[in-house]
């Protein structure tokens, strides 16, 4: 074999060897990456280290599946010693509330679950706390709002002006009804009614068993006022005043949790967030559609969006602008 031949080998068992190791370099940089991202969102079950698992509740609650998985993979950890559900919401619908009700409950019987309320956690942010086994506000949290609405816009006055009018043959008069199209039936408006009045009662039934007080001892209370934390405090409707630190401490002298415990966020599976994202082209697309449609909506229709934007019977608080 001549030299040129062999050198002509060794190089190419060299390239073979340099592409072997830069595969593994490779493989060991992406495994690296994954470990980074499972422990910054909130997963540790890679190692499972103790811990105290923090869950978010933000924003409109619905029926969100991927998040009560997420509670139920929480109930099955081992190493999830207590929870801690950080609630900043003013509200949703009544059967999202529901849903997330019964499945704290049931993670309650794993663990112990404490509630601690940010700025808001109004109408079915409170059940969501009615849930948890300790309720911790702020002294400014506004909360409370008990009871349920139904929203719809009437336009018929508009279309008459514009010269538009909304033919339509259904089955029954009941049906659709109440439409924005038209102005509701004395049978629509009966029917709505009793709607709202069942879903009240569920929601009153679920504070005083939860809470152990009679609502129509507490001013306001089935008016569905709200209140600061300070005076939901003295009428029992919250624990404790505090933070964070103050869940904590009740974990710690109630359910023999070290104060020393790591607090990890725990996040439902595929949430958008930088790890997850697979450009930054692809994100502030989402972005613009969302805020478009979001500008659309509010300029064709006011504040009604919010309630058109959530299907069923709605507990939530918002401001009023005169």
């Amino acid at each position: 074999m001549s030299l040129e031949t062999e050198a002509i080998l060794d190089r190419r068992r060299l390239r073979r060897k340099l592409g072997l190791w830069r595969s593994l370099t490779i493989i060991a940089l992406v495994a690296a990456l994954a470990v980074i991202a499972s422990l910054a969102s909130g997963d540790a079950s890679l190692i499972g280290q103790q811990q105290i698992a923090r869950v978010d509740i933000t924003g409109i609650i619905t029926e969100d599946r991927k998040q009560i998985e997420m509670l139920r993979k929480i109930a099955k950890a081992d190493h999830v010693k207590g929870v801690i559900l950080a609630i900043n919401s003013p509200g949703g619908t009544t059967t999202g509330a529901e849903a997330l009700f019964e499945e704290i409950r049931a993670l309650s019987k794993k663990k112990p679950v404490v509630a601690q309320f940010g700025t808001v956690a109004a109408s079915a942010a409170y059940i969501t706390g009615l849930a948890c086994d300790h309720i911790v506000a702020r002294s400014n949290t506004i909360t409370g709002s008990v009871g349920v609405i139904m929203q719809w816009p009437e336009v018929s006055g508009l279309l008459d002006k514009i010269g538009i009018k909304m033919n339509e043959i259904k089955s029954g008069s009941l049906k659709a009804a109440p439409s924005p199209f038209q102005p509701a039936s004395p049978e629509a408006r009966r029917v709505a009614e009793e709607m709202i009045a069942n879903g009240k009662r569920w929601f009153i039934g679920l504070v005083e068993e939860r809470r152990k007080i009679k609502v129509s001892d507490i001013p306001g209370l089935s008016e569905g006022r709200v209140y600061l934390g300070s005076t939901a405090l003295k009428y029992k409707l919250v624990d404790a005043i505090g933070g964070e630190k103050t869940a904590v401490a009740w974990l710690a002298e109630n359910r023999n949790i070290s104060a020393n415990t790591r607090i990890v966020d725990w996040k439902p599976e595929n949430t958008v967030d930088w790890q997850m994202a697979p450009s930054l082209s692809s994100l502030l697309s989402q972005v613009i559609v969302e805020t478009a449609t979001t500008l659309s909506r509010s300029t064709l229709l006011g504040d009604h969006v919010d309630s058109l934007g959530l299907n069923g019977l709605v507990s939530i608080w918002k401001t009023v602008e005169n």
